[in-house]
């Protein structure tokens, strides 16, 4: 029988580890794997690794670790001929391994993500969001980096790039994924079925502080990296909407709103464009206005954060699946 090794990084995810093992055990169990859960906790303070322990888990205390480095140890201490890496607060389906194998088989990719959804008790700014990742049209779509949400892949991968980078807070499954597609790798996202996200931001301010963070490590992928327009392209339009508000806080300062109105309205350009490309195959007008607000709040979060990304002043974040 084949073996399969599941690690999930944790921090303080009581609320949802118990729901996320069971699932990835019954998904392997459908698949006819032997399962090898993996829990890799960053200094928990509540009863996440003791209700990992008693669902079988293996659980590793490594508290102060990058979310990269979390991952590697889990990996390192694994023996699964194929590996899989979960968030901690994320339910498979439970056919999520018998779906990917079977493409696999037929040659469909060597790295697979299943699109991601939110459950209903989410907020709209947090359904809006993630739905802003749906593709429409193929079930399944050749990528070019995929998030670690929920990553399966043989374990000659992963040794093949040499594991995530321990350096990155963030941005580390950008980085993992892009050095597999420079490998060889066929990377493929699953439009469905989709894993479901427990863990939304229940809060306008959790929502704003994880942008912010995730933002904040993106000056250090950028030095990762060969200098690429797809790589700038999104801390240039974050610090271009940043100028175009400053620019119009002076001109209304010095009493001209003409040239106010005018510089408001470019800045608002670059949401307007993602906020429309992101929903346009929905054919959801509600959808676009509230991704287009969205997008306008988070470019300047974005610009702030690469400021202080400049200045070495990081957000600072426990490391967390």
């Amino acid at each position: 029988m084949n073996r399969i090794s599941i690690v999930i990084p944790m921090f303080d995810e009581a609320r949802h580890i118990a729901r996320t093992l069971a699932a990835a055990r019954e998904a392997a169990a459908q698949a006819g794997l032997a399962c090898e859960l993996v829990v890799v906790d960053n200094g928990s303070h509540d009863q996440g690794p003791a209700l990992a322990r008693a669902l079988g888990a293996r659980v590793l205390r490594l508290p102060g670790l990058s979310i990269g480095a979390l991952r590697n140890r889990g990996t390192a201490s694994s023996q699964g001929e194929w590996l899989a890496f979960l968030d901690a607060d994320v339910e498979v389906p439970a056919h999520w391994l018998v779906h990917l194998l079977r493409l696999h088989h037929e040659q469909r990719g060597d790295v697979f993500a299943l699109a991601c959804d939110t459950p209903s008790t989410a907020p709209w700014y947090a359904q809006a969001w993630q739905r802003r990742t749906w593709r429409s049209g193929a079930l399944q779509a050749q990528e070019r980096w995929l998030t670690s949400q929920n990553l399966l892949m043989r374990r000659c991968w992963f040794e093949r790039v040499g594991g995530f980078d321990e350096r990155l807070s963030t941005g580390e499954d950008k980085d993992f994924t892009w050095r597999l597609t420079q490998a060889g790798a066929r990377l493929t996202s699953v439009r469905a079925p989709a894993v479901v996200h427990w863990g939304f931001e229940g809060r306008w301010g959790e929502w704003l502080g994880k942008e912010l963070w995730r933002q904040g490590g993106h000056l250090r992928l950028l030095r990762q990296h060969a200098p690429s327009l797809r790589l700038w392209r999104f801390p240039l339009l974050a610090l271009g909407a940043g100028a175009c508000d400053l620019a119009a806080l002076l001109t209304l300062v010095s009493g001209q709103p003409a040239p106010t109105l005018a510089l408001l309205a470019v800045g608002a350009l670059p949401a307007l464009a993602l906020g429309i490309r992101q929903s346009l195959r929905q054919r959801d007008a509600l959808l676009t206005l509230q991704l287009c607000g969205l997008h306008w709040l988070r470019l300047r979060v974005a610009a702030g954060a690469v400021l202080l990304s400049l200045c070495n002043r990081y957000p600072r974040r426990p490391a967390r699946g």
